[in-house]
């Protein structure tokens, strides 16, 4: 305990070291602080990022149209008519996923600074993409993964990420469930002097502004237009807010960026007992309420995903829907993906219902496939855990008792998210933490950091005053 205690008091330094980001530059004294500047210096430039992706394979990816999607959405629309549905084909990276871009720009700024290695701590696709790019120029790599209950017993998925990892030659340590994986990683930053490639630095978060750039651009080379909508995957933030950052410096200010996540309501994601109960490793409501409504929760200072600064809606869709939208796109289209990527497909299946024939509806990433990631595989795991796989209406899934593939297509449902009560929450969370009335500066970086006016935050602010909670 004592050591844990030492540690976690040397945080701060030990990610400035790991880092080389000087954080308090970028801060206020209060709740506020420069978050363009943040970007700005990571020291690259969109021009630079792209030479940077292209030199290590990442990056181009495919534009796919899914027309026999589009076809079938359109049959079981309640008004015949649905946009067209477009995925960005992210597999095609050299690790499988979009988190490649991230990677890319993190390993690109290890090496020139000196670093002889990289740590990454992460379920595993981030983790594979790292150690992808660290073994192209060299650098040596250590994965740290949160992957088996108290009992031994670990997620097929992650497990399969953790020897993706190892083929890519990275040392991977996997750990139980609990609050042990930040403490590990800085104690192993502090070690071995590596640069810490965290998923929220702004060097991961501006590599997937290339994957919005690129979206816009294909769009409309495509089409003479760019898409009215983009759905993200949403857990940690980074997806959505690079690739909104991207559209936007693309031109495509005025498409709707959309989250999505798997709704597994009620699992609590850092608890042993639920650990196994839960299907998805990612992209679920275990990160992505958090995450929006404190993004700041990360391993470093000051988090550069923030996605209620980008997020025109959010919507949840349920486990057996993916699954039933895996098996789709692998059957009516020809292509096999892995579940990220579905989250948000099978909720652009449902969206694309409620938008005209001529409009375009963009999934941003597709994930890579494999024996863990593969419906069959995470749903004999769920029923070794106890849990019912039925056919049925999704409605009445519950997760960490049962898994409901819908009987019919149309049964697939987007469900939308109040993005008001989260940002209430946000905000809540940011006089909370920091302890004080926030002055003019903090209502006005609040008010970017929600998306909305000084005068929704001010009423926030006031109901927390009149509740007592400030």
């Amino acid at each position: 305990m004592s050591r844990y205690k030492e540690v976690m008091a040397r945080k701060n330094e030990i990610m400035k070291k790991s880092l080389g980001i000087d954080y308090e530059r970028f801060e206020s004294g209060g709740i506020a602080f420069d978050y363009e500047r943040m970007m700005k210096e990571t020291g690259y430039t969109l021009e630079e990022i792209i030479k940077i992706q292209r030199e290590a394979n990442v990056g181009d990816t495919p534009l796919i149209e899914l027309k026999n999607l589009t076809e079938l959405a359109r049959k079981v629309s309640p008004t015949g008519k649905a946009a067209r549905i477009f995925i960005k084909d992210e597999a095609c990276n050299p690790s499988g996923s979009f988190k490649e871009r991230r990677a890319s720009v993190s390993i690109y700024h290890a090496k020139q600074k000196g670093y002889k290695g990289v740590i990454a701590a992460t379920s595993g696709n981030y983790g594979a993409a790292v150690a992808s790019q660290a073994a192209m120029i060299g650098l040596k790599c250590i994965v740290v993964q949160e992957a088996y209950d108290s009992k031994g017993i670990g997620q097929p998925e992650i497990l399969e990420k953790g020897r993706k990892c190892e083929t890519f030659g990275a040392e991977v340590i996997q750990l139980t469930v609990g609050p042990e994986l930040f403490y590990v990683n800085l104690m192993l930053l502090e070690e071995t002097g590596y640069f810490n490639a965290s998923l929220y630095t702004p060097f991961g978060v501006a590599g997937i502004e290339t994957l919005g750039y690129e979206i816009a651009q294909q769009v409309k080379e495509r089409t003479g237009k760019f898409p009215d909508v983009v759905v993200a995957t949403h857990a940690g933030g980074g997806n959505l807010t690079g690739t909104a950052r991207g559209l936007i410096k693309a031109g495509a200010t005025h498409t709707k960026v959309y989250g999505a996540s798997v709704d597994l309501t009620g699992l609590h994601m850092a608890s042993d007992k639920d650990f196994n109960r839960k299907s998805f490793t990612t992209g679920h409501t275990g990160f992505g309420i958090p995450f929006a409504t404190w993004p700041d929760r990360a391993d470093v200072p000051r988090n550069a995903a923030r996605p209620l600064r980008y997020m025109d809606g959010y919507y949840l869709v349920k486990q057996g829907e993916v699954f039933y939208m895996t098996e789709l796109l692998a059957q009516l289209e020809g292509l096999e993906r892995g579940p990220a990527g579905n989250t948000s497909l099978a909720a652009a299946f449902s969206l694309a219902q409620q938008m005209e024939n001529d409009q375009i509806i963009v999934v941003q990433e597709t994930e890579y496939t494999g024996a863990g990631k593969n419906p069959t595989a995470q749903l004999t795991f769920a029923m070794q855990n106890g849990i019912k796989i039925l056919v049925g209406n999704p409605d009445d899934e519950i997760p960490g008792q049962n898994i409901i593939l819908p009987e019919h297509p149309s049964m697939i449902k987007a469900r939308e998210v109040n993005l008001s009560n989260l940002k209430k929450s946000y905000i809540k969370n940011c006089v909370q933490h920091f302890g004080i009335m926030p002055k003019e500066e903090d209502i006005k970086f609040l008010a970017e950091d929600t998306k909305s006016s000084e005068e929704f935050v001010k009423e926030v602010i006031s109901e927390l005053q009149n509740g007592g909670l400030v």
